[in-house]
């Protein structure tokens, strides 16, 4: 009696997004390479021709390295029909002096232009000042402050905002895109307390639109960026609709960099697993591949 011969397992969809994600982790730049010697085509391409709508997005966001995704959200945020001015300044508010030098120079590698540029010819007032101050110093990335300079920080800050009629923007420019993030978190818990006052709130009723936007990301991501980005993603999964733009932007550019930390916050601060959040707010290969990218547990 012949034998019977059992068909395999149908393959794992959601460990084959796993195994793909470890594999580009490691070398993503090769892949892309070997795929193109082996099928005389790139791999974006395929991706483009065989997924779509967010799923395809999301996936060629995530087949870049963390620059090149940086760049590319960039570039569409700033461009004429995709402008996204809250995106760029979430990108660049949020990201150390180090990442941005590096996503400068991918900026200018990938689209022959000059990120600077495009921030001049799509921003205005002291938002752009902000913006252009913010990539174009080189800060300081370690953990020591100066007292004397926090409180002397702490003390220009109340003049330029509280103390006057009206706002020396100038002040809160130089402040922010001049110091560390270790020293603005020390200048906003020295505010509070010389003060009574907190430095958001301050923000908050002393400036408006894009500007305070990128004031207030500077801040929260000095005091605690993973806060920030939990505090993004539940924006974007709540109430009606989900703004998939911001979701697919924050789990693929932070999944290996802060993922674990942002996950960890978003439960202490919602009391639910960002992976559940996501699971009820998305659906098929989409779903499956973003959960993939946050990976189990809180």
């Amino acid at each position: 009696m012949a034998s019977l011969t059992l068909p395999p397992a149908p393959p794992n969809p959601r460990q084959d997004a796993i195994d793909l994600q470890k594999a580009f982790k490691v070398q993503r730049g090769l892949i892309q390479q070997e795929y193109r010697a082996m099928y005389h085509e790139e791999l974006s391409h395929r991706i483009s021709s065989e997924l779509n709508g967010n799923h395809k997005k999301a996936m060629l966001l995530w087949i870049l390295d963390p620059a090149g995704r940086d760049a590319t959200v960039l570039r569409e945020a700033l461009s004429v029909d995709t402008m996204d001015l809250r995106a760029a300044t979430d990108i660049i508010c949020s990201r150390t002096p180090s990442q941005l030098q590096i996503m400068k120079q991918t900026y200018y590698a990938r689209f022959g232009t000059y990120l600077e540029h495009d921030i001049g010819h799509h921003t205005s007032g002291d938002h752009q000042k902000l913006l252009l101050a913010y990539v174009g110093i080189p800060r300081y990335e370690g953990p020591e402050v100066d007292p004397t300079i926090v409180t002397h920080d702490a003390k220009d800050l109340y003049k330029a905002g509280e103390k006057r009629l009206g706002t020396d923007e100038k002040t809160f420019i130089r402040v922010f895109t001049e110091r560390s993030w270790a020293h603005l978190a020390s200048v906003s818990s020295a505010y509070h307390h010389m003060y009574d006052r907190k430095l958001e709130k301050v923000i908050k009723s002393e400036t408006s639109g894009n500007f305070e936007f990128a004031l207030l990301a500077i801040l929260r991501c000095a005091e605690n960026p993973a806060k920030y980005f939990a505090k993004l993603l539940r924006k974007a999964m709540k109430g009606l609709g989900t703004d998939d733009k911001t979701l697919i932007r924050v789990v693929v550019t932070r999944t290996e960099i802060d993922m674990q930390y942002i996950k960890a916050e978003y439960f202490k601060k919602y009391k639910k697993p960002l992976a559940e959040a996501i699971h009820s707010e998305t659906s098929g290969n989409y779903r499956t591949f973003l959960l993939s990218l946050v990976g189990p547990g809180h």
